[in-house]
C-alpha cells in the first residue's frame, strides 16, 4: 500500500518551473558564448533598426519588395529578442529558472516568427517572379491591397498554425525531470521531459514543417525556377544579369535559412551523442539570420545602399 500511496504522489507531483541548463556540455565555461551572441543580437536590432528608418525615409523604396523587406526586418528583431535576453541571463548571471506559462509562451513566439519569415521569403519571392517574368502586369497585380493582404494572410496563417505547439506541450504531464539541456524552450527539448506519451506532439510537429514550410519551401523553389528560364530566354546578357543580381540576395537568405532547419532536424536525431550541436544550431539559426538579412540586402541592392549612405551622412552615390 505504501509503495503504491508513494507512486500515486509522484504522479500527480507537477514541476512548476523548467531550469534551462544552457548549452549541453559545455557548462563550465558557455558564458565565453555570451559575448559573441550578445554583438549578433546588438548588430541584428541596429542592423535591422536602420533598414526600417532607411525604408521609411527614402521616397524611392516605396515599393512592395521593400515593404516585405520591412515586415522581415520587424520578424527579425522580435525572433531575436524573443530568446536573446534570456539567453545572455543564463550566461551571465545564471537566471536558469523559466516558468511554464513563459516557457511555453517563448515556444509559441519563436514558433510564429520563424514560421513568418518563412512566409514572408514566400512572398519576396512571388513579388520578384512577377516582376521580372510579368513585368509589364507589375503594377496592375502587385498593389497596395495585394501587398496588405498577402502580409496579413501570412501573419493569420502562422499565428493561428502554431498555437497547438504551445498548447500540446502544456498537456503533457511533467513529474520527475525539469532541467532542459538547452538555452531556449524547444517544443522536442521540453516534451522529451514529460511522464506521459508525447507522440502527438511528435506527430503535429513534423506536421507543420511539412506543411508550412514544405510548402513556402517549394513555392520558393518554383519562383525562382520560372524565374531562372525566364532570365535565361533574355537576349541581352546585361538584362539577364541585373535580373539574377536582384535574386542573389534572396536566394542567399533563404538557402541558409532552409539549409540550418534541415540540419537541425537531422542533428537533433543525434543529440544523444552530439548534444551540443542541435543546440548550437537552433541558437544561431535565431539570431544570425536576423544579423545577416539587413546586411545582404544592402550590400546587393543600390538603392539601400544609397539610403544607408543618407542616413549616416555619407556623401556617396554608388
Amino acid at each position: 500500500m505504501t509503495p503504491n500511496l508513494k507512486h500515486s504522489n509522484i504522479s500527480k507531483f507537477q514541476v512548476s518551473e523548467f531550469i534551462l541548463m544552457g548549452f549541453p556540455g559545455i557548462h563550465t565555461w558557455q558564458h565565453w558564448l555570451s559575448l559573441p551572441l550578445a554583438l549578433l543580437y546588438l548588430l541584428a536590432l541596429t542592423a535591422n533598426i536602420l533598414i526600417l528608418i532607411i525604408i521609411n525615409q527614402e521616397a524611392t523604396l516605396n515599393q512592395p519588395m521593400y515593404f516585405f523587406l520591412g515586415v522581415l526586418a520587424v520578424v527579425d528583431m522580435g525572433l531575436a529578442t524573443t530568446i536573446m535576453p534570456k539567453i545572455l541571463a543564463i550566461l551571465w548571471f545564471s537566471a536558469k529558472a523559466i516558468s511554464l506559462p513563459e516557457c511555453f509562451a517563448q515556444m509559441y513566439v519563436i514558433h510564429c516568427f520563424v514560421a513568418m519569415e518563412s512566409g514572408i521569403f514566400v512572398c519576396m519571392a512571388i513579388d520578384r517572379y512577377i516582376a521580372i517574368c510579368k513585368p509589364l502586369r507589375y503594377p496592375a497585380i502587385v498593389t497596395d491591397s495585394f501587398v496588405v493582404k498577402a502580409t496579413v494572410f501570412m501573419a493569420l496563417r502562422n499565428s493561428l498554425a502554431t498555437i497547438p505547439v504551445p498548447v500540446l506541450a502544456a498537456q503533457r504531464h511533467y513529474c520527475s525531470q525539469n532541467q532542459i539541456e538547452h538555452c531556449l524552450c524547444s517544443n522536442l527539448g521540453v516534451t522529451s521531459l514529460s511522464c506521459d506519451d508525447r507522440t502527438i506532439n511528435s506527430i503535429y510537429q513534423l506536421l507543420l514543417a511539412w506543411t508550412l514550410m514544405g510548402s513556402d519551401l517549394a513555392l520558393i523553389f518554383l519562383s525562382y525556377a520560372l524565374i531562372l528560364h525566364s532570365v535565361l530566354k533574355l537576349n541581352s546578357a546585361e538584362a539577364a544579369s541585373k535580373a539574377l543580381s536582384t535574386c542573389t540576395s534572396h536566394l542567399i537568405l533563404i538557402l541558409f535559412f532552409y539549409t540550418v532547419i534541415v540540419v537541425i532536424s537531422i542533428t537533433h536525431n543525434a543529440a544523444m551523442t552530439l548534444p551540443l550541436v542541435p543546440v548550437l544550431l537552433n541558437v544561431l539559426h535565431n539570431v544570425i539570420p536576423p544579423a545577416l538579412n539587413p546586411m545582404v540586402y544592402a550590400l546587393k541592392n543600390r538603392e539601400l545602399r544609397q539610403g544607408l549612405y543618407k542616413v549616416l551622412k555619407m556623401d556617396k552615390e554608388n
